[in-house]
C-alpha cells in the first residue's frame, strides 16, 4: 500500500468552488470546470492528467494494446480537449464524445483544419445512447462522479455493444467512497461497491503527481461483459 497520499488538485478546487455548484446539472458542472479551468493545468483544460508527461506511458503502451485486442474502432468518453489522444497514431475508427458542447466544437475545427481526426459528438456517458466501438476509453472520469452516476455510466457501456471498457483505477487504493459530481476522488475498481475481477491488462501511467503519492494510477482493462 502506498502510505503518503497527497491532497490532489483537482479535489481542493473543487472544495473551494462549491458553493458555485450549487443546483447545477451535470452538464452544467462540466461546463463551469471547463470554462473556469478549474483543474488548473497549463496546457489542458481537461486537467494535469491530460498534460505531456501525465500521458507519456499511454501514449506508449495504448496502441499495442488496441492492437493485441484486434480493436477497428474506440470510443473515446470523455475526450475533453482530445490534447494527448490527438498526437497517438491510432489505426482504428475513432470517435470522441464529451458532455461540454464548447469541447466538442473546438475538436471539430481541429479536425476542419487538419490537426485532428476522427469524429466528436457531445453525449452525456450517464444518460445518452453511446457510438457502437469495439472499445471504449474512460480515462480519468468516474473519479469525478458519484456513486449513482458510475452505475449509470457503465450500464450504458454496458449496453452499448462494445467489448472492452479501459478506465481508470488504482489498485492499491482501499476506501472506495462516494462524491459529489465534479469533485475528485480515488477509484479502485476492484473494490466495493463496484467489486470487479481482475483486470486483464494494467497500464500504469507512472503519475508524479503529489510527490509520487499517486503512483499506482492505471488504466484498467475489462470485459464488459464481466462487470
Amino acid at each position: 500500500m502506498i502510505a503518503d497520499r497527497p491532497s490532489v488538485l483537482a479535489h481542493e478546487r473543487f472544495v473551494a468552488d462549491r458553493e458555485n455548484f450549487a443546483g447545477l446539472d451535470l452538464a452544467a458542472r462540466f461546463e463551469r470546470i471547463e470554462q473556469t479551468n478549474l483543474w488548473g493545468a497549463a496546457s489542458s483544460v481537461s486537467g494535469l492528467g491530460s498534460e505531456d508527461l501525465a500521458t507519456a506511458a499511454i501514449r506508449d503502451e495504448l496502441p499495442p494494446l488496441l492492437q493485441r485486442l484486434g480493436a477497428r474502432s474506440l470510443l473515446d468518453a470523455p475526450c475533453g480537449d482530445a490534447g494527448w489522444i490527438g498526437r497517438v497514431k491510432l489505426d482504428l475508427d475513432y470517435t470522441g464524445i464529451d458532455i461540454v458542447p464548447s469541447l466538442i466544437a473546438a475538436n471539430r475545427r481541429r479536425v476542419a483544419g487538419g490537426e485532428l481526426s476522427g469524429r466528436f459528438l457531445v453525449a452525456d456517458i450517464t444518460r445518452d445512447a453511446l457510438p457502437r466501438a469495439d472499445v471504449i476509453l474512460c480515462r480519468d472520469c468516474l473519479v469525478h462522479l458519484s456513486f449513482d452516476n458510475i452505475a449509470r455510466a457503465v450500464a450504458g457501456f454496458r449496453t452499448s455493444g462494445a467489448h472492452f471498457l479501459l478506465v481508470t483505477t488504482f489498485p492499491e487504493w482501499d476506501g472506495n467512497r462516494d462524491c459529489e459530481d465534479g469533485d475528485w476522488r480515488a477509484l479502485n475498481m476492484e473494490r466495493a461497491p463496484f467489486d470487479w475481477p481482475a483486470p486483464r491488462a494494467l497500464i500504469n501511467e507512472r503519475c508524479d503527481e503529489g510527490g509520487g503519492g499517486w503512483r499506482d494510477k492505471s488504466l484498467g482493462l475489462w470485459r464488459l461483459d464481466q462487470l
